[in-house]
């Protein structure tokens, strides 16, 4: 199983929303992070966001969207996460996700992994 690792405040994002909004997208978090796969309803390709990069898509009583990136073997790295409140993607949602996805490049390029962690 993969670790779950929150860029900028993504975690503090995903505490805020209702408790079965939160509850869901650690499910769908748990699933991704085992390397099983979800529904296709569930997650949606970003490369707008960069290459690699899923919008986890839930609707509960509203639309709730996390950015996630699962591509890498130590982690999976969880970019943003927001209410979505039209029907595309907001300019801001997309660049700052964007913007942490350019960030975990430059970090991880100045770490060395090993294939065992």
């Amino acid at each position: 199983m993969k670790k779950v690792i929150y860029v900028g405040s993504a975690q503090k994002d995903i505490e805020s929303f209702p408790g079965k909004a939160r509850q869901r997208i650690v499910a769908a978090l748990t699933v991704i992070s085992a390397e099983l796969e979800l529904s296709p309803k569930e997650f949606k390709y970003m490369p707008t966001v960069g290459i690699g990069c899923y919008e986890l898509r839930l609707k509960i009583d509203r639309q709730y969207r996390v950015f996630y990136v699962a591509k890498f073997h130590e982690a999976i790295y969880v970019l943003h996460a927001f209410v979505k409140k039209t029907e595309q993607t907001s300019k801001a949602d997309i660049t700052l996700g964007s913007d942490r996805y350019k960030a975990l490049l430059t970090y991880r390029r100045g770490k060395k992994y090993d294939k065992k962690d």
